[in-house]
């Protein structure tokens, strides 16, 4: 498969995405609705699968075009970021840089992205706000703020990250003292470390049939923060539900186990939140793609 060569079908298949028609995408482009077609088809037939679904109506995405469609937003991004570079030459963005983002993201997401994106633009001030609430951009003058979960109602520009799952987690000696839980049943036999946010009947997804129901734990502990949490799962108190971005490393390291595999609790997604309405300055597309780099290595 020649790559370079279907750079632009990529591109072109991502326009017809967004505007779910040929015709408004071959408006947009500059070109004829058959030339707009012709791309398509021949990026269809490079990998040897549907993209698009016509209809009378328009067009829909195929599972594997969805999944194209988000790596061509990257894609596009990295364009973006290549001509500001060109029009930005010698103009490096300075000053205060303040992010929003939850403590489960906060030491193997943010900060080493911020880490390589001050390498990059040294002229940056970064202010770290870490969160588990929502804090509005404008009211706390705010560049950019990571939110899990559903999206507000609001005016901002959201790009997507991925999708963060919570699991059960406990230390090894808690579960010496006890036992490891084989079943998700089994789980509501331990003492589990809330947080403020987490309810006593938690959602659950069975992985393999996808089948959703719900478990009433037994609540041993409340606190407010993620990070206290997991502090009191080390410390052999009880079992955790912690997102999977933030168990990933406690887990290699042995510090942590992974309980009743099969199972999550509730799944969220992540996106960047910015208030540009038009071309976004060059330092938070960096900053998001970096964000998304880091995400992607942690999830589960």
């Amino acid at each position: 498969m020649n790559n370079v060569r279907n750079l632009p079908r990529l591109m072109v298949f991502a326009v017809v995405a967004k505007r779910g028609s040929f015709t408004q995408a071959a408006a947009e482009l500059g070109t004829t609705k058959s030339a707009v077609s012709q791309q398509v088809k021949l990026l269809e037939n490079e990998i040897g699968e549907r993209v698009l679904n016509r209809t009378t109506r328009g067009v829909a995405l195929t599972a594997l075009g969805e999944k194209i469609l988000l790596r061509c937003e990257l894609l596009q991004d990295q364009v973006n970021l290549v001509f500001s570079d060109i029009a930005n030459a010698g103009i490096a963005p300075k000053g205060r840089f303040a992010v929003t983002f939850p403590h489960a993201l906060a030491s193997n997401v943010v900060v080493p992205s911020m880490e390589q994106l001050c390498t990059e633009f040294p002229g940056l001030e970064p202010e770290l706000l870490v969160s588990d609430s929502t804090m509005d951009l404008v009211t706390n003058s705010l560049d950019v703020a990571i939110h899990a979960g559903e999206l507000p109602d609001s005016s901002y520009r959201a790009l997507p990250i991925g999708m963060m799952a919570e699991i059960f987690c406990a230390s090894p000696l808690y579960l010496n003292r006890t036992s490891t839980p084989k079943t998700a049943e089994d789980l509501c036999e331990h003492r589990w470390i809330a947080t403020s946010w987490q309810h006593r009947n938690v959602s659950i997804t069975r992985i393999g049939s996808q089948e959703r129901t719900s478990l009433n734990l037994t609540r041993f502990a409340q606190v407010n923060t993620m990070p206290c949490a997991i502090e009191m799962a080390l410390h052999h108190m009880g079992i955790v539900l912690l997102p999977d971005v933030a168990a990933k490393p406690l887990l290699q390291s042995g510090e942590l186990v992974h309980l009743v595999s099969g199972v999550t609790g509730p799944n969220w997604p992540v996106h960047t939140l910015h208030a540009y309405q038009n071309e976004k300055p060059i330092h938070i597309t960096r900053f998001h793609q970096l964000v998304c780099r880091h995400f992607s290595g942690l999830t589960l």
